[in-house]
Formats: C-alpha cells, sequence, structure tokens
C-alpha cells in the first residue's frame, strides 16, 4: 500500500509539472485556462508532504487522489489543448469548450472535496492552502468569461462569404490581429494544428473544412498585407536588409503566381505532378482524390487515361527560382525533414520513461500491464514525438499481444494505444505488419463500447493506405463495422460509418458490405428523426450505388422516396450524394425514373443544378437528361400507341363500308 501511495502521489507532482510546464494559452481562453493552472499548481507542497509522510494514507483518502489523478489528466489535455489547439475551432466551437471547461472544473472540485484533510500527515499551512484553492473551484464553479460575441460573428460573417469577393478587408484584419495570426509562425502553428484534428478525428467533417476555409482567406491576407510585424523585426537586425528597414516600411509580401498553386489545396506546391490530362498538382492532393475512388481531373472533369503520376521538374524549378528572387523560403518536399525529427523524438528521461512501461507490459502483473497500457495511450495521443519514440522501443508488437487479453479494460487501452500510434504514418506499416487487424476484429467484435469504438477508428486510420483496405476486408471487419454502425453509441456510429467509406473505396469490399446488411441499416439511419447519421449513410451509399449488389439493395430497400426529399430539401452535401445515388439506380432502370418523376424530383433537380456544389450539379444534369429522354420515350410510345389505335379505328370504319358497297353493287348488278 505504501509502495502504491508513493507511485500514485508522484504521478500528480509529475501531472502538476507538466501543467506548470505549459507556457502560454490562446487569447480566448486565456484568463480562465490560467487561472485553472495557477491554482493547481497550489497543491504540489500537499503532493509532496503526503510523499514524505511516513503515515498511511485513509482509504477514502485514497480513492479521492485517484480520482484526482483522473481529473488532473483530463486537466492536462485540456490546458494543453487550449495551449496549442486551433484557436479558430477555440471561436466556432465556444459552448463546447466552456462546458468542456466546466467539466473539468467540477471533477477537479469533487475530488479534492473528498480527501479528508484532517485525517492527513499535512501543515496547517499547506490545508490552509488546498481549502483555499478548493474555494476558489466552489467560487468559480459555473462561472466562465462570456465569450467574444464579436469575434464569433466576424468568422462567420467571413465564412458566408467564402464566395462573395467583396469581402470587407476590416473584419479579415480585425480577426488576424484578435486571433493572434498575424505572422506566418502563427499561420503555420494553426494550420499544424487543424491538421492534428483532422489526422485524430480521421475525416476532416464539414466543420474542419469550414475551419481550413477561413485560415485560408486570413492567410492570404496576411501574406497580401504584409501583417508580419515580428518577422519584420527580425529582419531589421539583419545587416542585408537595414537599408530595406529604413526605407521600405510599407513592402508587402509577394502574391504568388495562380500556377503555382495546386488547384485542390490552393497552396504553393512542394511535389508538383502531371496527370493524363495534362494539369498539375501536389502530389499529395491528387493521390488523396484518386485514393477517394475518382476517375477524373478534379479541374477539367476529364476522365483520366490512366493513374500514372509524372514528376514536373519544370515547374517545381521555377517556384525554387521564384523562391530566391522574391526572399521567400522555398515549399520542402515531404519527407526531407523526417529524419532530423525522428532523432529528435524525445528526452532521455522520457525515452527511460518509455522502457520501463513496456518493462511492465512485457512481465507485469495484470494490473501493472492495464497500468502501463493506459500510460501508453496517453503518451501515444500526446504528439508525434511520443508516437515515434514507442514504436522505436518496440511498443507495438507488445500491444498487438495484449488484444487478446481477457481484461477488457487492458484491451481497451491498448487498442485505443494502437490507434493512438497509427496517426503517425510510418507506424501503419508497423502495426499491420505484426499482424494486429485480426487482433483488432476481436475486439471489434467483443471488446467493451467504447473499445470497439477506438477499434473501428484504428481500422479507419490503417485503411488511409490502399493496400491495407483489401487486408482489412479480407479479415472479416466489415460485418462487424455494420453491426457496430446499426447498435453502437453516436460516437460508435460515426466511427464504423467512416471506417466503412473508406473501405468500401476499394471495389472487392463494397460486396462484402451489401452482404453483411449495410444497406437496411443506412437507410434506417436516414430516416432516424434527429438521428444525426444522413451525413455519413448518403456517403456510404453513393459510394455502394456504383457496385451492381449495392445498386440492386439499394433499390430493394426503396430508397427513391427518401432521395427525392433529400435532393428536395438537404444540405448541399447531402442533396450531392443523393442525387449521386439516384443517377445509379435511375441507369437503365426505367421503372426508378418514373417513380422520381412520379414524386415531383424534376424541380428540386433543376435547381441542384443551378445552385448546388459542382459534383451536385454535374449528377443533377445526368439526372435531368434521362429522365427527358425517359419522358421523350414515353411520348414517342404514346404517340406510337395512338397513331396505331387510330389506324386500327380507320379499319374498322372502311371494312363494313366495304362490305355494305359490295351489297349494293351485287343488288344493281342481278
Amino acid at each position: 500500500m505504501e509502495e502504491d501511495k508513493g507511485v500514485l502521489v508522484q504521478k500528480l507532482i509529475d501531472t502538476v509539472n507538466d501543467i506548470s510546464a505549459i507556457s502560454d494559452y490562446r487569447s480566448t481562453v486565456k484568463k480562465q485556462y490560467c487561472n485553472l493552472a495557477r491554482r493547481l499548481k497550489l497543491l504540489i507542497p500537499m503532493f509532496e508532504e503526503i510523499k514524505d509522510s511516513k503515515e498511511p494514507l485513509p482509504e477514502e483518502s485514497l480513492k479521492a487522489l485517484i480520482s484526482l489523478k483522473e481529473a488532473l489528466e483530463s486537466a492536462t489535455e485540456l490546458l494543453r489543448f487550449g495551449s496549442e489547439g486551433s484557436k479558430i475551432y477555440m471561436v466556432l466551437e465556444r459552448e463546447q469548450i466552456i462546458n468542456t471547461f466546466l467539466e473539468v472544473t467540477a471533477r477537479l472540485e469533487q475530488a479534492l472535496s473528498g480527501i479528508a484533510y484532517e485525517k492527513l500527515d499535512i501543515s496547517d499551512e499547506v490545508k490552509e492552502q488546498v481549502e483555499l484553492v478548493l474555494s476558489q473551484f466552489k467560487r468559480a464553479k459555473g462561472r466562465v468569461d462570456a465569450p467574444d460575441i464579436g469575434l464569433y460573428e466576424d468568422l462567420i460573417s467571413l465564412y458566408h462569404k467564402n464566395n462573395d469577393g467583396a469581402t470587407n478587408p476590416d473584419v479579415i484584419r480585425r480577426l488576424a490581429e484578435k486571433l493572434q495570426l498575424t505572422g506566418i509562425a502563427d499561420l503555420t502553428q494553426e494550420s499544424l494544428a487543424l491538421h492534428e484534428m483532422v489526422v485524430a478525428s480521421g475525416d476532416p467533417g464539414e466543420s474542419i473544412e469550414k475551419m481550413s476555409m477561413l485560415l485560408k482567406k486570413i492567410k492570404d491576407f496576411v501574406q497580401t498585407e504584409n501583417l508580419d510585424i515580428a518577422s519584420s523585426r527580425e529582419k531589421c537586425f539583419s545587416s542585408s536588409c537595414s537599408a530595406q528597414a529604413i526605407t521600405g516600411g510599407n513592402h508587402k509580401s509577394p502574391v504568388i503566381p495562380n500556377d503555382f498553386r495546386c488547384p485542390i489545396s490552393l497552396e504553393i506546391m512542394k511535389d508538383p505532378v502531371i496527370v493524363s490530362t495534362g494539369q498539375t498538382y501536389e502530389r499529395s492532393c491528387i493521390e488523396k482524390w484518386l485514393q477517394a475512388g475518382h476517375g477524373t481531373c478534379p479541374k477539367t472533369q476529364q476522365t483520366l487515361s490512366s493513374m500514372a503520376l509524372t514528376p514536373n521538374y519544370v515547374l517545381r524549378s521555377l517556384i525554387a527560382q521564384w523562391c530566391e528572387s522574391n526572399g521567400v523560403e522555398p515549399p520542402k518536399r515531404p519527407g526531407t525533414s523526417q529524419a532530423s525529427k525522428a532523432t529528435s523524438a524525445c528526452s532521455p528521461a522520457e525515452r527511460t520513461e518509455i522502457e520501463n512501461l513496456l518493462r511492465k507490459l512485457t512481465c507485469g502483473t495484470p494490473e501493472e500491464q492495464r497500468s502501463a497500457a493506459g500510460e501508453v495511450r496517453l503518451l501515444a495521443k500526446r504528439n508525434t514525438d511520443n508516437r515515434m519514440a514507442i514504436a522505436d522501443a518496440g511498443a507495438i508488437p507488445l500491444l498487438v499481444g495484449l488484444l487478446s487479453t481477457p481484461d477488457s479494460r487492458t484491451q481497451e487501452h491498448a487498442v485505443t494505444a494502437l490507434l493512438n500510434l497509427s496517426i503517425w504514418e510510418n507506424n501503419k506499416g508497423s502495426i499491420m505488419s505484426y499482424g494486429a487487424v485480426p487482433g483488432i476484429v476481436n475486439v471489434l467484435k467483443r471488446g467493451s463500447m467504447e473499445a470497439r469504438e477506438n477499434a473501428a477508428a484504428t481500422l479507419f486510420s490503417l485503411s488511409v493506405i490502399d493496400e491495407n483496405k483489401v487486408l482489412i476486408g479480407a479479415s472479416g471487419a466489415i460485418p462487424p463495422l455494420v453491426t457496430l454502425l446499426s447498435e453502437g453509441t453516436q460516437r460508435g456510429k460515426k466511427d464504423a460509418a467512416t471506417a466503412l467509406f473508406n473501405l468500401c473505396i476499394y471495389q472487392g469490399n463494397k460486396g462484402r458490405a451489401v452482404r453483411a446488411g449495410v444497406v437496411p441499416t443506412l437507410m434506417r439511419l436516414l430516416t432516424e428523426p434527429g438521428g444525426g447519421m444522413v451525413d455519413e449513410a448518403l456517403a456510404i451509399l453513393a459510394i455502394l450505388a456504383s457496385h451492381p449488389e449495392g445498386k440492386a439493395a439499394i433499390g430493394a430497400a426503396e430508397a427513391v422516396p427518401v432521395l427525392v426529399e433529400v435532393i428536395r430539401g438537404g444540405t448541399p452535401r447531402n442533396r450531392e450524394n443523393a442525387a449521386a445515388v439516384l443517377v445509379h439506380l435511375c441507369s437503365n432502370d426505367q421503372q426508378h425514373i418514373a417513380k422520381a418523376q412520379e414524386l415531383g424530383v424534376m424541380d428540386p433537380l433543376l435547381d441542384l443544378a443551378r445552385n448546388g456544389t459542382d459534383r451536385g450539379k454535374r449528377k443533377a444534369s445526368q439526372l435531368l437528361e434521362r429522365i427527358n429522354r425517359f419522358v421523350e420515350q414515353q411520348q414517342q410510345a404514346q404517340a406510337n400507341a395512338d397513331a396505331q389505335a387510330q389506324a386500327q379505328a380507320q379499319v374498322d370504319v372502311e371494312v363494313p363500308l366495304l362490305q355494305s358497297w359490295s351489297t349494293v353493287s351485287h343488288h344493281f348488278a342481278g
């Protein structure tokens, strides 16, 4: 018990020290987060006196300290995000940020209230200090500073003016200054923060796409208007720029030529490649486009005759020359800095901590394995450096082995640690090579709900690599993913949906998903009131509809009325996907065309063709063409039938007349 006390209290001290090491916070949360960090630092003396005390801890206080440790870990994550997270996200998702802050502080207050201070061997001064901290938590309960409404409204205004060339530059300038995004370094950090969110969630989603668009607008404005005051000051210290500092105070950063920007990301290209239509794109962007199952050129919409990507050495050279002549740092090709980053990943102390954890994973008791797996899980979540160091130390095969443990909590920690490790691209191959997929599928089938959710998220992360899609699909992962999509929590359904979407990009997995019963589940999710899964369900249906089994199953599920309703009143993305599904259903199937026409799809399609997304417009035009062709065929068939009926009627009239004339002629002849 004494050893447990020492380990626990040392962990509390380490956690608060981690919090103390966080240097600064985003301006939108700075006051609240600084106050929280300051209060938590005041707990250190209590922990140190408990550690030095020879008296055993009362059981109730030990339990309270365990709860406090868990609350402090949550506080560390919260504060670290407040220091490193996306500034734009903190404004747009202010309600969620506030709720998380209140939840964490409530947990801290509850844990501190559960400690029997009078039974602890600590000094009166320390007791008074902790009681002061507790009283501050109680006074602050439920109270947060009012958010900057103007800042939020400026961001929303900028977003809604995405296609408006007359965006007020004063609004963007105000945003850049309030968010402290006036320098290239600030913008780079914000871009990295958004990238981390994408990687961690597995799916960009509409919210992150919105934030990326806003960042792009602010970045373009900063580069054009030269708001980088700090950078300008640094240049003034250089002798080569001293004259410019005196005479060129109004110098503006050079505008990047459009030909140097990737048409997909709109960023300057690092590794430009040419596709078969002659257009040039950033390699990573066009590869993602092709991996998503597209067979066309994004810019021209022409069908690609080949998927080959040819390096554009001439353009790369021109970009380098332009950067040099304009004093701009040339973009580094992907992977050029990877080696140096890997060698400087973690300090020796951090590596020692990781090695100690791995020893416990290898030969510790079940309790030690559970605790160590949980620690590895948290470390791997923290940053890329940790993910590299943990993998280098040999954690992956140990974690894979724990996927089959009978202890559900250890199993959950192991699969979540693998999920966090897989965020670093190089770890994906290692996880696959150590045969993790069968174990992950086992957790997906039989683990706790949280473990199943994280198993689905891990499969999504691994399936980003094309060859992994084939292996994962063949491993039996798709039926349990469909089960989770049907019966999981909201988070579980979303994790299952993103994994299924990615896996079904590979044609061979589409039939597996259909045979696993995914279509009825997707149709139910489409029609559930307030279900929140319409986006995901339609995206998966749009992929499956291109497969013969998928098309047949969607048609049998009587999807046409639902699809027409979405085209009539859904979001732009959902209208686009609903139209894409309907295009496949109506291909060589007059029954579905007739049903859609009967349900009044023409007017919504005309609106989509005028006002939808680019893909939505194309799909609407295809459907309108097919429906018009069908109507023309119907009209022609009707006209032919009418002509045939008229001809028959004429025959029916002429035959009796001829018979009568024959009789009269015969009479006169007689």
